[in-house]
């Protein structure tokens, strides 16, 4: 049997959905602004220290109202699934758009991820922190810098909206150009191409991506899991990332 609460929500969306209730309306933003709050909390705790709490939220509330407006129950999605979608694509369009990151780090993360594509490219294997310091002609201790300077810019998640419907996702790592992907991607050979690039990553890298993207733990539960610190697993990460976009970029004439 449904809780009363569910049955109350699915009255509310029965009055949303056939007769534009507008009180209706308002109680599922009020309901569903937990989850507003659950993405940002989560994604808070990876991107700059220049982006708060509440500007975060904001964005996060227009794409619960657009995903409110736009879901359609017969596509066979749960809404939190879509809403879910939905709201972390408006907080990374938000992002883009205020230009919180600082050209600097731009450059840096373009240079190192340059690098990788280049070396591994070359090698056709995973290169190792040495190789890629002697590349950049970084010490050590350098590039590890560099990589926590540019750790945020890597947590974006791999299921991000590329649609309308929210159905297929953006995977906005892959390229600087929403528009291309969006008018150009075949989706099940770009999925392809990912599977054999996280395939090819280092393991600990690869059990991070795994941890982090697809059982959905943030970093601390993950550094608990593997007994490394978070700042170590916020490393491994950001590595992980620029593997996967040095690859991926390797790859265009065969997704577009």
């Amino acid at each position: 049997m449904k809780s009363l609460e569910q049955q109350k929500i699915n009255q509310l969306w029965q009055s949303w959905r056939d007769n534009d209730d507008p009180k209706a309306y308002e109680e599922l933003v009020e309901h569903y602004m937990r989850l507003v709050e659950q993405i940002v909390n989560k994604m808070k705790k990876s991107l700059s220290n220049q982006v708060t709490f509440d500007e975060l939220k904001s964005h996060g509330v227009i794409g619960l109202l657009d995903a409110l407006t736009k879901f359609d129950p017969h596509r066979g999605l749960q809404f939190e699934t879509y809403a879910s979608l939905r709201i972390r694509g408006a907080i990374l369009d938000g992002i883009r758009e205020n230009d919180w990151i600082p050209r600097s780090i731009r450059e840096k993360a373009k240079k190192i991820e340059r690098a990788y594509q280049e070396l591994e490219q070359k090698f056709l294997r995973s290169v190792s922190d040495l190789e890629v310091t002697q590349y950049l002609g970084m010490e050590l201790d350098e590039f590890y810098q560099s990589i926590k300077e540019t750790a945020f810019l890597s947590y974006i998640s791999l299921d991000e909206p590329i649609d309308e419907e929210g159905e297929n996702t953006r995977l906005s790592m892959l390229s600087d150009s929403r528009q291309v992907i969006e008018e150009k991607i075949n989706q099940q050979n770009l999925k392809d191409i990912l599977s054999k690039a996280i395939d090819r990553l280092p393991e600990k890298e690869k059990l991070v991506v795994s941890l982090y993207y697809y059982e959905e733990l943030n970093l601390t539960e993950i550094s608990e899991i593997l007994e490394l610190s978070t700042s170590r697993i916020s490393q491994l990460h950001t590595k992980a990332i620029y593997r996967l976009r040095g690859s991926l970029s390797r790859q265009k004439k065969n997704i577009f």
